[in-house]
């Protein structure tokens, strides 16, 4: 589909709101009225944005044995500007200031990253548990983290 080129077509960004807007619309026991449609927006975009960290991380530290802290330093950032980019443009449709915004995420990001990428995958794995289980259990933690922040702060309205 070509992005907005042609009369009446629909742009990527759009279809991408719509598809979330209509997942919610079916969700069951009256969830629909509780889960917003940038909480899926949310979820689909940083999957994939998390599928892209654990592959840089395994690339990193398990194929080129760079330090586990260094390796998930590296494979968090770049992560973590997909998913701005993303969330900025297709789902949350921000067109606020960018200058501003990112100050703010980075201020977001820096706290994540201290907290549960840091923290909790490096105290998981002091307690002897495999890198990638440590680092998806902190993706778990960071999840609930970044979604209220990026709403109420990065890209509130």
């Amino acid at each position: 589909m070509v992005v907005g080129s042609e009369p009446g077509s629909v742009s990527a960004v759009g279809w991408f709101h719509r598809a979330c807007e209509a997942a919610v619309a079916r969700l069951p026991f009256g969830l629909n009225s509780v889960v917003p449609p940038t909480f899926l927006g949310f979820v689909v975009i940083n999957s994939g944005t998390f599928a892209l960290d654990l592959l840089v991380l395994t690339l990193l530290h398990g194929v080129l044995h760079v330090t586990f802290g260094a390796a998930v330093t590296v494979a968090y950032v770049c992560a973590f500007a997909a998913s701005y980019v993303l969330n900025r443009v297709v789902n949350f449709r921000s067109h606020a200031a960018v200058g501003p915004q990112v100050g703010v995420y980075v201020v977001v990001v820096v706290i994540n990253y201290l907290a549960f990428i840091l923290g909790v995958s490096t105290a998981l794995r002091a307690l002897g548990v495999e890198y990638h289980l440590a680092r998806m259990a902190a993706g778990a933690c960071e999840g609930v983290f970044m979604y209220c922040a990026m709403r109420w702060v990065v890209f509130r309205r």
